[in-house]
């Protein structure tokens, strides 16, 4: 579903990512996991096609992200670690302009946004102006912006952060059933006991550079990933 090969990425003299492949299989939740600054964020916005690239190749289902960008942001969805949504517009406005972005039909729309909101338990503040929102509700919202056109591939970084319990749990159900359904999830945390049960597989990153990946039994033996990352880190 992703295919990362010999990415680079600079910023003047600092090489932000280097040299890094990854391959991310449909159905797969693949945690992404390294320090501030390790390179995840700009690795995340170059697969999303919102910041260029100085060489390699970002394929998305088949299709070459420098050969047709259009095509392979319709089956992507990505959320930032902040989300920056349009504050004047309501909760619903946006989700509608994402929709139809997105050319989503509207007895689909409706049903899923009605379906996420009530799940999330914003429906009813739907129709508040979005610069109303707290920072939990601003990442509800973005996450059913995400969702509303059954993305083939859904990107994230710092998904859980901000999010209460309740609304963490609902979104690792989320990510679950997305990927039973032949979507793959790529995603950036710090939070490693999470990635540890929730992920297929994770790829730690230190200045730009993999340095680990594969299954999460690969990666971790018979250490937490805890003690895998701290020692990698460590090296």
């Amino acid at each position: 579903m992703l295919k990362i090969e010999h990415l680079n990425k600079k910023y003047g003299d600092k090489k932000a990512v280097d040299d890094l492949c990854l391959h991310i299989l449909p159905g797969e939740i693949y945690g992404f996991i390294g320090h501030n600054g390790a390179g995840k964020t700009t690795t995340l916005k170059a697969c999303a096609g919102i910041l260029d690239f100085d060489s390699g190749e970002i394929t998305v289902d088949g299709i070459k992200m420098k050969n047709d960008l259009l095509a392979c942001k319709k089956k992507i969805a990505y959320i930032p670690d902040n989300p920056d949504l349009y504050e004047f517009m309501t909760g619903n406005q946006f989700l509608n302009f994402v929709a139809d972005i997105f050319g989503v039909g509207e007895k689909d729309r409706k049903e899923r946004i009605d379906s996420l909101a009530e799940t999330f338990e914003i429906k009813k503040n739907l129709s508040d102006a979005i610069s109303a929102y707290s920072h939990g509700m601003k990442q509800k919202l973005a996450i059913i912006s995400a969702w509303i056109h059954e993305p083939q591939l859904i990107m994230m970084d710092e998904p859980f952060v901000g999010l209460d319990p309740k609304a963490s749990h609902i979104l690792k159900q989320m990510m679950r059933e997305a990927c039973e359904k032949g979507s793959a999830i790529f995603f950036s945390t710090h939070v490693l006991e999470v990635a540890e049960k929730l992920c297929d597989k994770v790829a730690i990153i230190k200045q730009g550079r993999l340095i680990k990946s594969g299954t999460m039994d690969e990666v971790k033996g018979d250490d937490s990933l805890e003690e895998v990352f701290l020692e990698l880190e460590g090296e």
